[in-house]
């Protein structure tokens, strides 16, 4: 491991203890699992219950199946930004250097988003930001510059970290509170099928077509669908709020 390598590791691990050490301080664990969940069968058992709930409760199951198809995009994006670098001839400090833009890039857009979303309904903002990446996807299929990676790594970083923040927020919304823990173990669950369902297709399409723009274009279809199925979860959640 080169000094470079252990020097990154060291500060991602110093950035991770300095953020978590206000958590620690303040957090305060409301909800708790009963003794019963800690063997794995009653894990499973549990699960299962929570994926039957999830048959009468509509809106939850609508927005995982829609969170699935977005967020396949988003990770897959995020997952494959170097590879997609490299093809247009950017060398390691060019990687390194357009990833420390998308953060930076990240971080004030967060800052706005979560300002928005104290006066804008969460559903508008989410649906922003799947059209935003529906865009990025769409215009990554016709990159040959890298002037124009360097674009996409500033609007990538825009809404990166928002389209997720929000994600979550939305979902905590629309569960059982005491039931947060078994939700979010389903909801993670879609989060890394997503990505993986959305890194092979890309693959496979960058293999057949011979070209990765092509590859990446195809991700502008996951975009839609998860507009679609959100639309139908966030319909459903504002005529509950009208009765």
């Amino acid at each position: 491991m080169t000094a470079a390598s252990v020097l990154g590791c060291a500060i991602t691990a110093v950035w991770w203890l300095a953020w978590s050490i206000p958590l620690w301080k303040s957090y305060e664990q409301i909800h708790f699992a009963s003794a019963g969940m800690h063997s794995m069968r009653e894990g499973f058992r549990n699960l299962g219950s929570i994926f039957e709930e999830l048959r009468s409760s509509r809106k939850a199951l609508w927005f995982l199946i829609s969170f699935f198809f977005f967020i396949d995009g988003v990770y897959t994006i995020i997952d494959m930004a170097t590879s997609y670098g490299t093809s247009l001839g950017l060398d390691t400090v060019g990687l390194l250097a357009a990833l420390l833009v998308t953060q930076i890039a990240a971080f004030p857009s967060a800052l706005v988003f979560g300002r928005l979303s104290r006066k804008i309904r969460a559903e508008r903002l989410i649906a922003v930001c799947i059209l935003a990446y529906f865009a990025v996807t769409v215009y990554a299929a016709f990159m040959t510059q890298l002037y124009q990676f360097w674009i996409l790594a500033v609007v990538v970083g825009m809404f990166q970290g928002s389209i997720q923040s929000l994600s979550r927020s939305y979902f905590a919304k629309i569960i059982p509170q005491e039931k947060s823990g078994e939700y979010f173990g389903i909801y993670d669950i879609f989060g890394k099928g997503a990505s993986f369902a959305g890194t092979m297709v890309v693959g496979l399409v960058t293999q057949i077509s011979g070209s990765q723009n092509i590859g990446v274009g195809v991700l502008s279809v996951m975009f839609p669908l998860g507009l679609v199925f959100f639309a139908v979860s966030a319909k459903m959640k504002m005529k509950i709020f009208s009765e």
